[in-house]
């Protein structure tokens, strides 16, 4: 199989140079960049390590030769219903095999995958849909009704539409499957969280029909590095959520650099644990791509669970984790609480949110292994920094940028994106590189306000840099990072402001340990509006937002704080509420 190359060595006071001698040993300046399709991993994994198992769902294996035979006729199967060559298909489902056969089946086809999270509202999902015009949906069983129109007449909130349904006890070992049968009140509620009830007669079993699908021609050509892959959905620099556009070229990229920043990954040879969502930058790339391509083994699971976790480990150990810090916190307390080892763990990635330093060192002392953490952005497909999975690495740092990245630093209100801040100075961080988008799906004024001649991106974080090492030094968009999540505060805003007794709102993030940050509601009652209580705003805001994005913390103002031109000075909301602390009162504010 091919290892990410380093086609030329940088010279002397090159800007790879300067950051380089921080890089462990083995690590090159610069990776390819194949001009060849995402499928082209799954093809080679399976052409070397045919027998190898690729997947482990519950305790159910998948070969690398029987994940390659269902994406082929993944493949066949979407180009029967009308897929074709730049074709958008959308995937709303938890992490499943079915998940990653439909993803490589899709590319090898030469459509454009579409992600969508399956904890989102159903109004938010037909929103996107409209926005990238997917004609063929292949959902989960319990993720159809979100797809369909609300307003339509009974039979019809699927019109114009081709959607599959995916069973995921479909791909359970037998004895779990017939579990779930059992005539008990656990099994009872397994079956409900799994499977629908009933589903309109018109949505097809993509279980049935992929099973007795033809294996798509090996004639059939394969979409080149500069054709757009995946849309992934994202705040983007500016807060509005909008579908970042990644190309095979991108992904390949990243997916080589994120390979070559952790030399020792033996090919053939590791075991990821994996539990970031697919339609998540950093599960994608890194479980999708990256596992494929080290034709690892994945031990995967539809959703994060603890004890399934631990029993995932019992029964198959492994070697590579990425996640949040939420996820190494709580398997670090279910491990201790029932005695589980995570011996064995050696490589931990923590990305999305930073990593409580307490958490690391727990997680290093239970593992005996090391951690690092990264940065990045869907934009960035997404990695640009990583600290050294090694003795150089700086805790708490985002780290170095990856080889064949370039960061600058600098003033956000300066003209000339050139000219850079001095080391230890704040400033805006710029990145340019081979996993740079390819720009928001059909949205050029958006494209053209986050990209800067040359090719530079703007992060909309500001950062400092210090002996080549990357800090975040504050963040100018005010996209709050819960448990691995992002959430945008105008969208929360908007659905807690149309609550009856409601007169003003500002949410914010406030820090929540290993969870990232919480969220946090300051409001201004009605007059008269009477008791206003958090259990009211929750359950009236989760009828358009997802459960994650939720406040899980009130508090009453009397007003909000304005600039003169009367927006809503968060970043004062959020200073005033770390000011008095959980549950105290803010000056001159009633307690909630």
């Amino acid at each position: 199989m091919s290892e990410p190359g380093s086609p030329a060595e940088p010279a002397e006071g090159d800007a790879h140079h300067f950051h380089r001698r921080h890089y462990l040993p083995g690590v090159p300046a610069l990776v390819e960049t194949p001009d060849e399709g995402v499928a082209e991993l799954l093809a080679t994994a399976a052409a070397f390590y045919p027998d190898r198992i690729a997947l482990d769902f519950l305790g159910a294996t998948t070969t690398y030769g029987e994940l390659l035979e269902a994406s082929e006729r993944a493949a066949q199967l979407l180009r029967e219903a009308g897929v074709r060559r730049g074709d958008r298909v959308a995937l709303l489902m938890p992490n499943c095999p079915q998940h990653v056969a439909a993803i490589y089946g899709a590319l090898r086809l030469g459509a454009i995958v579409a992600e969508h999270n399956p904890l989102a509202p159903g109004e938010e999902i037909r929103a996107q849909l409209a926005h990238h015009g997917a004609r063929v949906v292949v959902a989960w069983e319990k993720g159809v009704e979100l797809i369909m129109d609300p307003d339509a007449p009974d039979g019809q909130g699927l019109e114009g539409l081709t959607v599959f349904s995916v069973d995921i006890s479909a791909a359970m070992p037998a004895r779990l499957r017939a579990a779930l049968r059992l005539p008990v009140a656990r099994a009872r509620e397994q079956r409900r969280a799994m499977r629908a009830t009933a589903l309109p007669a018109s949505v097809r079993s993509w279980d049935r029909e992929a099973a007795r699908a033809a294996r798509l021609p090996a004639s059939w050509p394969s979409p080149a590095g500069g054709d757009v892959a995946v849309l992934l959905h994202t705040g983007g620099t500016t807060g509005a959520p909008k579908a970042a556009a990644l190309t095979h070229g991108n992904l390949r990229a990243n997916a080589n650099q994120a390979i070559a920043w952790v030399p020792m990954l033996h090919e053939g040879g590791e075991t990821f644990l994996t539990l970031l969502p697919f339609f998540h930058a950093f599960g994608l790339t890194f479980n999708v791509l990256c596992a494929v391509q080290k034709a690892a083994t994945q031990v995967m699971l539809p959703a994060f669970d603890v004890p399934r976790v631990l029993a995932a480990l019992r029964r198959r150990p492994c070697t590579f984790f990425v996640g949040v810090p939420v996820m190494f916190s709580r398997i670090l307390d279910g491990a201790k609480e029932s005695g589980t080892s995570l011996a064995g763990l050696r490589y931990g990635v923590c990305g999305a949110a930073p990593m409580p330093p307490a958490t690391g060192r727990r997680w290093e002392e239970a593992t005996g292994g090391l951690f690092i953490e990264g940065y990045g952005m869907t934009e960035t497909s997404p990695i640009v920094a990583g600290t050294p999975m090694g003795p150089s690495r700086r805790i708490g740092a985002l780290g170095l940028p990856f080889p064949s990245t370039d960061v600058r630093v600098v003033d956000p209100e300066d003209p000339d994106p050139g000219r850079e801040v001095p080391d230890g100075e704040p400033g805006e961080l710029l990145v340019r590189g081979p996993q740079v988008f390819a720009g928001y799906w059909e949205d050029e004024q958006a494209t053209a306000e986050a990209m800067l001649p040359g090719g530079w991106l703007r992060t909309g974080d500001m950062v400092r840099r210090e002996d080549s090492f990357l800090w975040m030094a504050d963040r100018r968009r005010e996209l709050i990072l819960t448990g691995g999540f992002n959430v945008y505060p105008s969208q929360v805003e908007e659905a807690i402001r149309s609550m009856d007794g409601i007169a003003d709102v500002a949410v914010v993030g406030l820090p929540d340990g290993a969870n990232g940050e919480t969220v946090v509601a300051a409001v201004v009652l009605e007059p008269g509006a009477g008791e206003v209580t958090l259990e009211a705003v929750r359950s009236h805001a989760g009828a358009s937002l997802p459960r994650y994005a939720l406040p899980r913390r009130m508090e009453v103002l009397d007003e909000l704080p304005r600039t003169v031109i009367g927006k809503v000075l968060r970043r004062v909301v959020r200073d005033q509420l770390l000011a008095h602390g959980p549950g105290g009162a803010a000056p001159g504010s009633p307690q909630s």
